[in-house]
């Protein structure tokens, strides 16, 4: 069963990417990020409220560790999706078990073999997903959106803590909600807010109903099965996204795309696997 809520949450979050994407070709960032969250506040508001459920967690520091480290991920993620192929934005977004084992030799001070040779070949990985498809005035894009891809790795221990903590799934996701309104919300100022038209009001709907099913089928998933097992599946968002991509702009990865993505998923499984033995060791 955790297999399919993983399968579910990645097909969510490829929508929700191609659904970011396209809303951000005519709308600024804050106000994407501030609607990704905004509806799904007021629809779990109502909920929780009308079914007596509290929306007092038992530990706020938790949602904190987890919603500042996501919500980052969540807007360096959004602004590569808008200025990148979807396909090579979901992909960098994706090297956070990269970033988990490096932080894990750098911390324990060993030189685990297969670990380096996953950073090995996740690094040959991104320098084949950036070579020359990726323009000049691209690479800032690419880089936030490695960046992202790190912070993510923060956010996904947090999902794993806050579910062995007993948290229901609902309220990580009201709060993760939450935070990203309110970050957005912060933000606006900045750029003004622009009136959508139907196609913008659409992808806004699209983009906040997906996020919130891939939101509630990832918490649930890592929260209470395998997380070698999610983290595997996870990488499935890409082929979707490559889908999309080719549907909606019809930009399909060539060769040496694929193989760049390969690459990643490869080393994101191994730097897993090695977390997961580890930890069985211990």
């Amino acid at each position: 069963m955790q297999a399919l809520w993983m399968l579910f949450a990645s097909v969510m979050f490829a929508i929700m990417g191609a659904s970011v994407k396209l809303a951000a070709a005519g709308l600024p960032l804050p106000e994407v990020v501030l609607m990704r969250g905004l509806p799904i506040v007021i629809v779990l508001l109502i909920w929780a409220r009308r079914s007596g459920r509290s929306l007092i967690p038992p530990s706020w520091r938790l949602h904190a560790v987890r919603n500042i480290s996501g919500i980052a991920s969540m807007w360096m993620s959004f602004y590569a999706i808008s200025h990148l192929s979807l396909a090579t934005a979901t992909s960098l977004s994706y090297t956070s078990p990269l970033f988990i084992a490096a932080w894990v030799m750098w911390r324990s001070n060993t030189r685990d073999s297969l670990r380096i040779a996953a950073l090995f070949i996740g690094f040959i990985g991104v320098l084949i997903l950036l070579r020359p498809s990726v323009t000049e005035d691209q690479w800032v894009p690419a880089m936030i959106g490695l960046a992202g891809g790190a912070l993510m790795a923060v956010a996904y221990l947090g999902l794993r803590v806050l579910g062995q903590a007993g948290e229901p799934e609902w309220r990580t996701v009201f709060y993760f909600a939450l935070s990203a309104s309110l970050s957005g919300l912060v933000m606006l100022p900045v750029t003004g807010w622009v009136s959508p038209g139907m196609d913008g009001w659409l992808a806004l709907l699209s983009m906040a109903g997906s996020g919130m099913l891939g939101q509630f089928a990832v918490t649930r998933a890592f929260g209470r099965g395998s997380a070698l097992l999610s983290a595997a599946l996870q990488y499935s968002t890409i082929v979707f996204s490559a889908g999309l991509g080719y549907l909606f702009w019809n930009d399909a990865p060539d060769a040496l795309g694929w193989a760049g993505m390969g690459l990643i998923v490869l080393a994101g499984l191994i730097s897993t696997w090695c977390t997961r033995r580890d930890k069985g060791k211990a």
